[in-house]
């Protein structure tokens, strides 16, 4: 149950701040005062989409603030399962929008994303506006109103798990099947790319090696140079010129003679290691120099290699890459090669998944039936007290031909108005007024089944006129009587039915108009009784408005 809402500067609602009970609560004023802006907060208090739009003119933010009090176990279980438990009985919800574009959701004062905060939101009201009867006229949406009744919901998912999964199957053997001739082909091409990949047999790494071998090999002739050069410089020395190493060698004998004249200045440990690294290092430059390797005909053969290794780019930048495509391909191979296998396979999988979804569709379709029943004979009794005594409705299946979601069957409402005439589609024959009351008696059930506390219809009354708008403002109360019924109206006959009634003005002041939400006493809302029904004759319209309200009161 909705116990307060706080609304601050959305579109021309400056600062209202309402209370609510149980009962039948309506809102009613001019057309234009801002009787619908009041439900648009509430849709923006449980999740609805907001925009800047919605601020009021020269303010930075708008703020909406709703709570609510003695929840359903549903709903107790699902927030306590995501970490926000209800206290002292009461769920407190707030949504900021902001000129930025930034939107704020709270929920007990904790800030969350919009998505969990809609979520959690989902089954505290059950909004009717003024176009949803529309949706009767479209029949893909009957059998989701059915199952709603008939609290479906996890039938539909389970019924919903085993079409996807039956289809996902469906998928995967129309992939598998493709024509023989195509199929032929593709292994050919697989068998010949595999052995043109297997013939130049590459090895990880190879690539790179022979581009370093081609390179030393190219510069023979000046890598023989430069090894020789080092090496005489280092230890053999030439005419004129004394080797590095005799050069340390000689530098050696003079500091171990140093450090017997001397022994503060004694570096023999430095010049030993220096020694013998040069002598390590030309050990070094020689067996590289001995084993240096030109042999002939050796380019060539690497330039051929490399220019093998150069047609498999085709599969792959680098050879890994080419030996990874290979793996893919000899794995498609084998699953072309034993397509027969696979298809026994998937075969036996469709039969599974066919028989799965039959046993939850027929089950389902079972429970849809008595539930079709049901309404039929609940409608009977709805309308009839809505002045549609001698009308019928039916709820007529058509079978799936395929597994789908959603069930087994198509489901669509028949209507008739009149004694004699036989029910047709409800597109076809339902006035704008018969599906506003059709709608209502629908909601009517929906009450009596759902978990959901609070209902708010918008303009349920459009359409229907005459002693017809009196039975429309008797269902309501009488729903009242179960659950919270919020109610925008133009109808005094609807009105007068209302526990708490609530007047909406448009309030110019100075250069800015606002909207005011003002809580009407008794005579108020006879005065608004009578300005509600109109004419000429002020005294007249009061006394008729006086009777309204006497005669509704045994229902308030």
């Amino acid at each position: 149950m909705l116990a307060e809402l706080n609304v601050e500067n959305f579109g021309l609602m400056e600062a209202v701040r309402l209370k609510f009970g149980r009962g039948l609560t309506v809102f009613t004023g001019e057309t234009g005062a801002g009787k619908s802006m009041l439900i648009d907060a509430l849709g923006v208090l449980l999740g609805g989409r907001a925009s800047a739009d919605l601020i009021r003119h020269g303010e930075a933010q708008a703020r909406v603030e709703g709570i609510f009090e003695d929840l359903v176990p549903e709903s107790l279980i699902r927030l306590e399962l995501a970490g926000y438990p209800v206290e002292d009985g009461q769920l407190f919800l707030y949504r900021e929008i902001n000129v930025s574009g930034k939107n704020i959701c709270r929920l007990q004062g904790r800030t969350i994303p919009l998505t969990l905060y809609r979520s959690l939101c989902e089954g505290l009201v059950d909004i009717h506006g003024q176009i949803d009867h529309l949706s009767l006229f479209r029949p893909e949406t009957h059998r989701d109103l059915l199952d709603a009744l008939g609290g479906l919901h996890d039938d539909v998912i389970l019924v919903n798990d085993a079409a996807k999964v039956y289809h996902a199957i469906i998928r995967k053997e129309r992939e598998l099947s493709i024509s023989e001739e195509e199929r032929q082909k593709r292994e050919e091409i697989l068998r010949y790319q595999i052995e043109e990949i297997d013939l130049i047999n590459p090895l990880p790494g190879e690539e790179a090696g022979l581009t370093q071998e081609k390179k030393r090999l190219t510069n023979a002739e000046r890598i023989t140079n430069l090894v020789s050069e080092a090496y005489v410089a280092l230890y053999e020395g030439s005419a004129g010129k004394i080797a590095v190493f005799d050069l340390l060698g000689q530098a050696r004998k003079a500091l171990q003679e140093l450090a017997r004249l001397d022994e503060e200045f004694n570096v023999i440990d430095q010049v030993e290691s220096i020694y013998y690294a040069v002598e390590d290092l030309a050990d070094q430059v020689r067996g590289y120099k001995d084993n240096f390797d030109s042999e002939p005909g050796r380019l060539d053969q690497i330039e051929e290699r490399l220019i093998q290794l150069n047609r498999l780019r085709k599969y792959g930048t680098i050879l890994n890459d080419v030996l990874d495509r290979r793996l893919c391909m000899i794995e498609e191979l084998d699953k072309i090669t034993h397509i027969q296998e696979q298809f026994e396979t998937i075969h036996k999988e469709k039969k599974l998944a066919l028989l799965a979804y039959k046993t939850v569709s027929e089950q389902l379709s079972q429970k849809r039936l008595k539930i079709a029943e049901r309404i039929e004979s609940g409608l009977t009794l709805e309308l009839a007290d809505l002045s549609l005594e001698r009308s019928r409705f039916e709820v007529r299946f058509a079978p799936n031909t395929e597994p789908t979601t959603g069930g087994a069957e198509i489901v669509e409402f028949y209507f008739s108005a009149n004694l004699g005439e036989p029910p047709k589609p409800l597109v076809k024959v339902a006035s704008g007024g018969e599906m506003s009351r059709l709608m209502l008696a629908l909601k009517s059930l929906l009450a009596k089944v759902e978990s959901v506390g609070t209902f708010i219809f918008d303009e349920v009354d459009s359409g229907v006129g005459g002693r017809t708008i009196h039975k429309v403002g008797e269902k309501l109360a009488k729903i009242s009587h179960s659950k919270q019924v919020f109610c925008i109206t133009h109808a005094a006959q609807v009105a007068a039915f209302a526990d708490v009634h609530y007047g909406i003005v448009k309030e110019v002041n100075g250069e800015r108009t606002r909207t005011l939400v003002e809580l009407l006493p008794e005579l108020e809302r006879i005065e608004e009784l009578a300005r509600m029904l109109g004419g000429g004759e002020v005294e007249i319209t009061r006394k008729h408005a006086q009777e309204l309200w006497q005669r509704s009161g045994q229902h308030r």
